[in-house]
């Protein structure tokens, strides 16, 4: 049954329980063995093992450790095992899965949390006598006595308030605790529910009693409860791929089939080559498997994987230094395709926190802020600058603090009191003034207390109340209602001594009227200005909260999110569309309030099935399962809760929404960067193989697999991590998301990898011929090449060449489009990275042992000179291939 909408009794007789002595002990303990413990469900920990191990399940990965093994079996096979080439190969994998591990170190502990959001011990009834249990002892029949500062251990229907509000905003996003009564729940015309935030009647497992005191039933325990239902949805919710993710996968495979479409080609070319030697000399077709395979080795871009790992990574301790923690590495270059920002209210747009930020004053404003703070039970504390207790109270004696007084229990005690009573709307404190006077102060609904009111201060003086007056400060009230405050009204009376009945009935009349508090949870002031920037960069802000659609609607427009009322919808008109139609009008709507946590998903699932990525962020319980479905999940640092901070990709270490705007701006220049490092490396990669691939058409070696290691693996990573930490180009913040469907090559990126890699071709093989030239005085002896003699000068001035023009090509990839002499800000790192690479080329040239080991031979000067002169030439050449595709992009837009 739904237990809200009936009496307290008819729940009790379902449960078959009484409010007075509860259940026996032994109905409890059937109750146990049928229901189970009061705890949720745990997940079981993916161990460490483990999630190094998946880290190697990336294509790329696996493709590096195969190529591991086939180099270790070539080289037993040949009779010589190039162990150096299996070490490097590994170690790249290693270093890149350890990475991978450091960074997603902290598992899914979401289910813990919500375990340990759970009241430990709880008072219960049982065979009539009162007892403190376990609360994983609960079942459904239970009563339990609740007051303030208890956590609600189980979902209960409420049999008894005594003023009792409980905290419930991270459940609902309601930021104001709610006001809890006995009485069933009337369901609004034209509906069949009650939005979660509107139980009034009921608790919830994981909320908290923050005033008052109460008595309840037990209604659901474990997973049945609301905080259960919240626990399968997190369960059941599954990750995937991000965009880099997939583009690299796609990647992965395109490089396989290049791979295996080599090896087949090479081999094929080889075996028709020699197919009359092969009766004479089998072995031949080993030799050629081998050329081929190495050649497919060495054609794979190992330093991709670890440099994008690096990359990654190096973003994301930038980002924690700007207060944004990256859980998920992938999660940095997600933020940059983000499209949409679905963003909790209380707590992430706004303070969470009740200010009072409006008086409409009858009397002295310093009397109206005294009277408000006087006339609640909040204290304020010296030590923490702030006050204590429930957020309405509290925020009255912050506004009184800030005019100054913060003393006023001690200056005033208070002699006599009419406690709040949801019936009354109202409390009343009777407190002692300096000159020996008592002065009582009454707080509560404007209606109410207006109504009780025969007089009004005007000018400073106490005058009889009219109506007309009456009518002005009830239209003061709906002003301020209107722009979704929470209003209260004051009122006074003056004594000559202490009143010798303080009950409600002697106290409130004949009462002057002192003024209208407003107050709201304000927004962050630096959320509109990041809201404005999200604008600009293409990025939509969506408002997703518990509270009442008047206040969000009206923090909306303040922030620039919404501007027109039909922008706004509720939870229960969402549960009236079908999801074809939320489906087809997800894009009109800003705000959606009053919503509970399948609203959240929902509304999530929505925005995907437009092909956006979606961010989620949130704070509360409630907004768990939704942040974890979305593409990117952001969790509050401060106020968030433990559940919503294990199940995020990001957590805000300052709960701030403009950082958010910050780490989208960070991940849009990682993937450009990204993108700049993988153009690099495969138009280095391109180069390689098609200088291989044309030397060994011909009948010649030009490269052997430890010396394209050599560049792959050392010369090449350096300048690719330096591109990886280029600045963000000028433009980054002023387009839009890129689409999350566009490919690695998106944009003519393929065609640019391809032009440039056939350049760096012919620059490396015009190097190996001016070599020959060099070694044979002038002549290219193409019929000693044929028959399997590489030019040693030949092959040293290709490998210098190649390594140098891949470095002075790193400083073209610094942008796309953009001239190199046009920026205006030098990449030092880049600058360090060339030097480095520059040293690491010439080692295994100059140096003797090593020169014998890569086949190299000491080159005169003329020769090294030309081999760089060579090198070089990428730079104008790519100018000039930038100013024309420059020229052709504008003609085209």
């Amino acid at each position: 049954m739904k237990e809200y909408l009936a009496s307290k009794q008819d729940v009790l007789d379902e449960l078959s329980s009484s409010e007075e002595s509860g259940l026996t002990s032994a109905e409890a303990s059937a109750r146990l063995s049928q229901y189970g413990l009061n705890e949720l469900d745990k997940e079981e920990k993916t161990p460490l093992w483990k999630r190094f191990f998946e880290q190697m399940a990336d294509p790329m990965v696996i493709m590096l450790i195969v190529a591991a093994v086939v180099s270790a079996v070539t080289g037993m096979i040949q009779g010589e095992p190039e162990w150096a080439d299996v070490v490097i190969i590994m170690a790249v994998v290693i270093i890149n899965s350890v990475l991978g591990v450091v960074q997603e170190a902290k598992s899914e502990q979401a289910l813990e949390a919500l375990q340990q959001m759970s009241a430990a011990q709880s008072k219960v009834i049982r065979d009539g006598k009162l007892e403190h249990l376990p609360s994983a002892e609960l079942v459904p029949g239970d009563i339990v006595l609740l007051e303030a500062g208890d956590s609600v251990p189980a979902d209960c229907r409420i049999l008894e308030s005594a003023s009792m509000k409980i905290e419930e905003a991270a459940l609902t996003g309601e930021s104001v605790p709610v006001e809890k009564h006995v009485e069933p729940i009337a369901l609004a015309a034209g509906t069949d529910d009650v939005p979660l935030g509107d139980r009034k009647n009921m608790c919830y497992m994981g909320s908290t009693v923050v005033y008052g005191r109460g008595r309840a039933v037990v209604a659901a325990t474990g997973m049945k409860t609301e905080m259960g239902k919240i626990a399968g949805a997190l369960t059941a919710a599954k990750k995937e791929l991000t965009p880099l993710q997939m583009k690299l996968n796609e990647l992965s495979g395109i490089l396989t089939k290049l791979v295996l479409a080599i090896c087949v080609i090479i081999f094929a070319v080889d075996i028709v080559r020699h197919f009359g030697e092969l009766g004479s000399h089998p072995e031949m077709i080993l030799d050629t498997f081998m050329v081929a395979v190495s050649l497919a080795v060495a054609a794979i871009p190992e330093g991709l994987v670890a440099v994008v790992t690096i990359v990654l990574s190096m973003g994301v301790t930038k980002m924690a230094r700007r207060q944004a923690i990256i859980r998920k590495m992938t999660a940095v270059e997600t933020l940059g395709c983000t499209q949409v920002i679905c963003s909790d209210k209380t707590g992430t747009l706004t303070q969470n926190k009740m200010t009072v930020v409006k008086h409409v004053a009858a009397a002295p404003e310093e009397k109206l802020l005294a009277g408000m703070a006087l006339c609640s039970d909040a204290k304020w504390d010296a030590e923490k600058g702030a006050s204590e207790g429930e957020p309405t109270e509290a925020a009255l004696v912050n506004d009184a603090a800030q005019a100054g007084m913060t003393g006023l229990d001690v200056e005033h005690p208070r002699v006599g009191e009419a406690p709040f009573d949801s019936s009354r709307k109202m409390m009343s404190v009777v407190v002692e003034e300096a000159d020996g006077t008592y002065e009582q102060y009454t707080k509560g609904a404007p209606d109410v207390v207006v109504g009780l009111c025969t007089h009004v201060y005007e000018d400073g003086k106490v005058v009889p109340m009219t109506e007309a007056r009456r009518a002005e400060i009830l239209a003061s009230n709906k002003s301020m209602a209107d722009e979704a405050l929470r209003v209260l009204a004051l009122a006074s009376r003056t004594y000559t001594a202490v009143p010798d009945d303080c009950s409600p009935e002697a106290l409130e009349h004949d009462l002057t009227f002192c003024g209208l508090s407003g107050m709201i949870d304000p927004e962050r002031p630096e959320v509109a200005a990041a809201i404005k920037e999200a604008q600009g960069a293409g990025v939509r802000t969506v408002m997703i909260t518990g509270d009442h659609i008047d206040t969000a609607f009206a923090i909306a427009k303040n922030l620039g999110i919404a501007t027109d009322r039909s922008q706004a919808i509720t939870g229960a008109e969402l549960d009236k569309m079908s999801d074809e139609e939320l489906d087809r009008s997800i894009e009109k709507y800003c705000v959606y309030a009053r919503v509970q946590p399948e609203h959240k998903t929902r509304i999530v699932e929505a925005w995907k099935s437009k092909d956006k990525i979606v961010a989620m962020t949130g704070d509360g319980v409630n907004d768990a399962p939704s942040i974890k479905r979305a593409d990117i999940g952001i969790g509050m640092g401060i106020t968030g809760t433990d559940v919503t901070k294990n199940v995020a990709d990001m957590v805000l270490a300052d709960d701030n929404f403009a950082t958010i705007i910050s780490a989208v701006e960070e991940g849009r220049r990682i993937y450009d960067n990204i993108r700049k490092v993988i153009q690099f490396l495969l138009s280095a990669n391109i180069a390689e193989v098609l200088s291989v691939f044309v030397a060994t058409l011909v009948g010649f070696t030009i490269f052997q697999p430890v010396q394209l290691l050599w560049i792959n693996l050392i010369t090449d990573c350096f300048p690719a991590l330096a591109l990886g930490m280029e600045d963000a180009e000028g433009n980054v913040m002023k387009r839009k998301p890129r689409n999350a469907t566009d490919g690695v090559f998106a944009g003519g990126m393929g065609f640019d990898i391809t032009f440039q890699g056939v350049i760096i071709t012919v620059l490396v093989l015009a190097s190996f011929f001016a070599g020959m030239a060099f070694h044979n005085n002038g002549v290219i002896d193409l019929a000693a090449l044929v028959d399997g003699h590489p030019d040693p000068e030949g092959v040293t001035m290709a490998f210098i060449t190649l390594s140098m023009v891949e470095i002075f090509h790193s400083f073209n990839m610094r942008s796309r489009r953009a001239s190199l002499f046009s920026m205006k800000k030098q990449n030092k790192w880049l600058w360090g990275a060339a030097i480095l690479a520059a040293v690491l080329t010439v080692i295994p040239v100059e140096v003797d042992f090593l020169a014998n080991v890569f086949g190299f031979m000491t080159l005169n000067p003329e020769a090294l000179v030309t081999a760089l002169v060579l090198a070089f030439l990428i730079i104008p050449i790519m100018e000039v291939y930038k100013a024309i595709m420059r020229a052709v992009e504008k003609n085209r837009d």
